[in-house]
Parts: structure tokens; C-alpha cells; sequence
């Protein structure tokens, strides 16, 4: 499984959010190098954004494309992407960022 890991729940649904595209970066002499990318699954879940044993401490940033999401809703939005930066301190842990979406807030908090 991937070091870093997320989930979306789309909160105004109450379901997972599918096919929200995912991208992952690290911060490398101020400046961002992408790690990772990939889709959430039906379940809202994209877990293959790195390989193991590839983790290491730094900054990290991962974004979602949120208005892509919500177009193929046919909805409308407020925050078009939302982007969340995290900091990896032990290279030797898991790291999962969910995401509370609905088309006018998000929250997110380190799951385990």
C-alpha cells in the first residue's frame, strides 16, 4: 500500500466522492515536484499514490480536482481545487489526509 493514502466524502451527499483526480507533491528546493497522481475509486478512496519504501520527511502537498468532481455532477462549486500541505516527519509511518467536500466548504484532519 502507499505511504500516503486519502479518502473523500462528499458531505453534502453522504457519499464517497468517485473519480476526483489526485495529485501528489513534495516540496524540493522551493519548489514542487510531483510524487504521485492518480483517481479515487467508487469508494472515494485512492490509495496507489506512491510506491513503498518511497516515503521520506519533508512537505507535502496533495490536490484535488474539485471542479472536475462537480461538473460531472452538474453542479456548481465554490473551491475548484483544494489543496492541503502536510508534514512527513517519520518516514516509517502511514499517512492518511480524508477529505470533507461539499461544493461550498472541505475540512480534513491526519486519519489513520
Amino acid at each position: 500500500m502507499s505511504p500516503i493514502t486519502t479518502h473523500i466524502l462528499d458531505t453534502a451527499s453522504g457519499n464517497p466522492a468517485a473519480n476526483v483526480d489526485v495529485q501528489l507533491e513534495i516540496e524540493d528546493r522551493d519548489e514542487w515536484r510531483l510524487v504521485g497522481q492518480g483517481s479515487t475509486d467508487a469508494d472515494g478512496r485512492c490509495k496507489g499514490l506512491m510506491n513503498e519504501g518511497t516515503l521520506r520527511a519533508g512537505t507535502y502537498r496533495i490536490s484535488f480536482d474539485t471542479s472536475g468532481y462537480y461538473q460531472s455532477l452538474q453542479q456548481k462549486c465554490f473551491y475548484p481545487e483544494v489543496r492541503i500541505c502536510f508534514l512527513v516527519e517519520d518516514s516509517d509511518q502511514h499517512y492518511h489526509v480524508p477529505l470533507l467536500l461539499s461544493p461550498f466548504g472541505f475540512s480534513t484532519y491526519r486519519g489513520s
